[in-house]
């Protein structure tokens, strides 16, 4: 069982928002998940926040083996820098 942390699409057409998840690598894309771990919108308006992630528990994954994809990597060190 590989665990990856990814990316889930939510929202209406043209407004996507993601869950960033732990996930089976053998799961679909919306299809079960181990943990949420927070959210991303990479649409901002107003004074919706652009991500909402535990850090904590995203480490924790990352340090019983989960791999991260490239976009969730991106989106954990933006959240890492927003929070410094």
């Amino acid at each position: 069982m590989a665990l990856r942390i990814r990316l889930q699409r939510h929202g209406s057409v043209h407004n996507p928002m993601y869950r960033l998840v732990v996930a089976e690598s053998t799961s679909s894309r919306n299809g079960k998940f181990v943990e949420n771990l927070g959210l991303y919108n990479p649409r901002v308006r107003g004074k919706d926040v652009e991500t909402q992630i535990n850090l904590e528990r995203a480490d924790y994954w990352l340090s019983v083996g989960a791999q991260p994809t490239d976009t969730a990597k991106t989106v954990i060190k933006k959240a890492r820098a927003a929070k410094a």
